[in-house]
């Protein structure tokens, strides 16, 4: 198996069709964080039939937090508009099942639980900016040192649907005084991949008291003389299904995504007439 540590770089020179047979092998079961350059990487959310119309409305009503990228056909593992060989039981190094709102277990493939009412959502992960901002030359502390993004649980309101709803959680990079509207306008170009951010500065005014502290991810290194930044995080809806305490959802874990075939130039419509462009 890949170790995160020992490996990581070799991880970085496949490409994303390698990676993900390693991932569905379980070869590797980390995060994904600065693997597969150039596609994008989803954030997963599982649920039945039942519920899939209020999620698809919270998605829509909260584009920024859940910016939907692919929907599966009603019990069909495959994401077909990903990728041309996208298995959700498999292709995704870890899952977080949720029984009734609360997290039940953590598992590497979930063939064993899958259900014939099942629907997949993908949804564009910050991933995708990430890679242009490095690209760029601004430094993500969290990709430097081989870890998990923050996530924290904000006071930011979204769109309520059905039984979904909630706070916002957001994602913190530190970014250097000078660069920060640089990051804005790279971030901005991917609306898929979150967009821009959703707040700069005190992080008090959206309810975050100790950045050393997050609900997710790795704790970030001290802010120093960077200028904190916030996105909006993918996270969001596994908040959302917690709140409504459904019978059973499943989830990607955070930091460890679905990568696609997609392009991450590309620009890609779920409910409009343009069609993902993957190899």
């Amino acid at each position: 198996m890949y170790s995160l540590s020992e490996d990581y770089d070799t991880l970085r020179t496949l490409d994303n069709n390698q990676l993900r047979q390693a991932i569905r092998t379980s070869k590797y079961e980390g995060h994904t964080a600065g693997l597969a350059a150039g596609f994008l990487q989803a954030n997963v959310i599982i649920l039945p039939e039942k519920y899939a119309l209020d999620f698809m409305r919270y998605c829509q009503r909260n584009p920024k937090p859940c910016p939907l990228v692919g929907v599966s056909e009603t019990g069909s593992p495959l994401m077909h508009t990903l990728g041309s060989d996208i298995d959700i039981r498999s292709d995704v190094p870890h899952y977080s099942v949720y029984r009734n709102g609360e997290m039940s277990e953590t598992v590497t493939n979930i063939s064993n639980l899958w259900a014939d009412d099942f629907v997949a959502f993908a949804m564009g992960c910050s991933f995708t900016f990430e890679d242009a901002l490095v690209r760029a030359g601004i430094p993500i502390w969290h990709i430097q040192n081989n870890k998990v993004v923050p996530m924290y649980r904000s006071s930011i309101d979204t769109c309520e649907a059905g039984p979904f709803g909630g706070k916002m959680v957001v994602t913190l990079r530190a970014i250097p005084a000078d660069r920060v509207d640089e990051a804005i306008e790279i971030s901005r170009r991917y609306p898929m991949a979150h967009g821009a951010p959703v707040h700069i500065g005190d992080p008090s005014l959206i309810g975050l008291d100790d950045l050393s502290k997050p609900d997710w991810g790795d704790s970030p290194a001290p802010v120093g003389d960077s200028i904190p930044v916030f996105w909006a995080c993918g996270v969001t809806p596994q908040n959302a299904i917690i709140r409504a305490k459904l019978p059973i959802t499943i989830s990607h874990t955070p930091g460890c995504m679905l990568i696609t075939d997609i392009d991450d130039q590309a620009e890609v419509t779920v409910f409009g007439n343009k069609s993902p462009n993957y190899s």
